[in-house]
């Protein structure tokens, strides 16, 4: 299935053009030994993948988890002064699990507008407002010990704030989302959030899908099968994908295998043949970042511009085209105004694999979580997802971030 251009109207509040179609890399707040990153180190990402070779386009935005510097109190992150320097597009990140208040992301975000005005407004192409809290706060995510999530209505009223907090700014006229895995997407306690965004964002990673015979081979059909479910679910939103990747090297997981060999097929079946410059893309990952991850997903060593394999698309895909589950599907994304792991131990999951995720907080979400930076605000690292109706399989992945807590994160959920 290839889904025409997303036509972003929303974005044109901030000089974008219609047809944009980002290009990015997720970045956590902290390094692989759980220091804060800085300027310097969010530069080095930055100009890394706008440098890649034989890049299908240029990687020239940035996911970000939180708007915190590591480790302070509400600063904002000096990923914000990086992207002015080397003209990087911002998804912004409030992280939203384990507090009742996104208060201090919002501080961070006010300290930033008065800092640096419009040079650092005109970076920001859409915010979501927490990652995978819904997945955390579901039946499985409980059952698997996935850490505190925060629930539909909770995001929902973080979501209000957010738009309260900045209606007079140009932060206010940012589209505004929510990124969770896709089944969680498919529940039906998901419909409040779905009506409150202006995009949704959606974390797929088929290397974990055990039980799904997810080989390499069958990979691009087992992402087809989550996307088509995630658009069918969400009533005409856009769809940007958040998180999605294959690793080079680790452990096997059921029938996946990590290579470099397996991490180009993946990229040019479902990046190249899928994904990249026709929906807003932000991959897993171009630097690894937690040490106690034995799967490493960074397409490059050491930030070099000479990616670990041949990122040029080829002509032809193996992966067969599927007929979509919903018509409308192909026009759902048209156009909107916006108003703005490591080591798994079950089966089941679907956040993201690495320590990207969150402000770093000094509250931990839960016992199964692992450590990327360090804020004093709540939040906990979370993955994937709630049970889809009908289903009957398991997918595996991690994500998640507190401060200096380190743990697994595991949950369950089924593909149609």
């Amino acid at each position: 299935m290839h889904l025409p251009t997303t036509v972003l109207t929303g974005f044109m509040a901030m000089g974008a053009s219609a047809a944009s179609n980002y290009l990015g890399f997720n970045s956590g707040a902290t390094l692989a030994d759980r220091s804060a990153k800085f300027k310097k180190d969010f530069v080095d990402e930055m100009k890394a993948a706008q440098g890649l070779t034989g890049a299908p386009g240029t990687f020239n935005a940035v996911r970000l988890y939180t708007n915190i510097q590591a480790y302070s109190q509400d600063d904002p992150i000096e990923a914000f002064e990086a992207a002015i320097e080397t003209g990087t597009k911002l998804l912004l990140g409030v992280w939203a699990s384990g507090t009742d208040n996104i208060d201090k992301e919002i501080s961070a975000l006010h300290k930033a507008e008065t800092k640096y005005g419009t040079k650092f407004t005109d970076t920001v192409i859409g915010i979501s407002i927490g990652s995978e809290d819904l997945y955390r706060d579901s039946v499985t995510g409980n059952k698997n010990k996935a850490g505190v999530g925060n629930s539909p209505a909770t995001i929902v009223k973080f979501i209000e704030t957010y738009k309260k907090a900045f209606k007079d700014s140009a932060l206010g006229k940012v589209p505004v989302g929510h990124v969770d895995t896709w089944d969680s997407w498919t529940n039906t306690s998901a419909k409040m959030v779905i009506d409150a965004l202006d995009w949704v964002g959606v974390d797929e990673y088929p290397f974990y899908e055990n039980g799904k015979s997810n080989g390499i081979d069958n990979a691009g059909s087992l992402f087809d099968r989550a996307y088509e479910a995630t658009i069918a679910a969400v009533g005409g939103k856009p769809v940007w994908v958040t998180e999605t990747g294959w690793p080079t090297t680790g452990p096997n997981w059921d029938q996946a295998v990590p290579s470099v060999e397996n991490a180009k097929t993946y990229w040019d079946e479902v990046g190249c043949r899928q994904l990249f410059n026709k929906v807003p893309t932000f991959w897993y990952n171009i630097r690894d970042s937690n040490p106690d991850n034995k799967v490493k997903f960074a397409i490059t060593k050491d930030l070099s511009t000479k990616p670990l394999f041949d990122l040029t698309c080829p002509k032809t895909f193996k992966s067969k085209a599927r007929a979509s589950s919903n018509s409308s599907s192909a026009d759902s994304t048209a156009s909107f105004t916006a108003s703005g792991s490591s080591k798994p131990t079950s089966t089941g999951g679907a956040g993201s694999p690495g320590s990207d995720h969150s402000n770093g907080s000094g509250t931990s979400g839960g016992s199964k979580t692992n450590a990327d930076s360090g804020s004093s605000t709540a939040g906990a690292g979370g993955a994937a997802s709630t049970t889809a109706k009908g289903a009957s399989s398991t997918v595996e992945k991690f994500s998640g971030a507190v401060y200096l807590a380190l743990a697994v994160v595991a949950g369950s959920f089924a593909l149609l």
